[in-house]
């Protein structure tokens, strides 16, 4: 654990106020949930909670199944970090945050599919593989990830049959969740 060196009281409501410069650096956002722990030493610890990391077995399930079908790498997001990935190697992939574009994606629960229009889509940040499709997960109106097919190399746009296989994804995944 790392000291910010930043200290905050506690209000007559119970509550702490998280430094703006903390909620970027760690892309804590209005309503994001937060899980609590303790320990034995009295420390309080914050943790973003992750809906998706918590079904990370299902996750890396449908991701092998969908690699399986749809002939090309997937990765299953939650909203900060990859949670699950098939096709690809996982040592490259995990615990990798999302690219900017992605989180945008999502913020905005917007869609991307590989066209002819030589638009490059990079859905995992410091991971110069393209993406074919990015779909956001939504619960319950809240976006709580994403699910990505990546470029195999061999093709540069995504066929018909991925996009209803991307988005089966996402919907399942979703349906899981609720």
């Amino acid at each position: 654990m790392k000291a910010t060196g930043i200290v905050r009281r506690i209000d007559d409501l119970g509550r702490v106020v998280i430094p703006k410069e903390i909620r970027r650096t760690m892309r804590i956002h209005e309503g994001d949930p937060l899980e609590i722990y303790t320990s034995s030493d009295g420390e309080v610890i914050f943790k973003k909670y992750s809906v998706i990391g918590e079904m990370g077995h299902n996750a890396s399930q449908v991701a092998d199944i969908m690699y399986k079908l749809a002939g090309c790498p997937v990765v299953v997001f939650d909203r900060d970090h990859v949670v699950a990935t098939s096709g690809v190697t996982k040592k490259e992939f995990q615990e990798r945050r999302v690219s900017p574009e992605l989180e945008e994606l999502m913020e905005n629960r917007k869609q991307y599919f590989a066209e002819d229009d030589n638009r490059q889509f990079f859905a995992v940040e410091g991971v110069e593989q393209s993406s074919l499709a990015c779909l956001p997960i939504l619960s319950s109106g809240d976006v709580t990830g994403a699910v990505a097919f990546l470029n195999n190399g061999k093709n540069n746009k995504i066929s018909e049959s991925q996009k209803s296989l991307v988005n089966a994804a996402a919907q399942f995944l979703s349906s899981q969740i609720e």
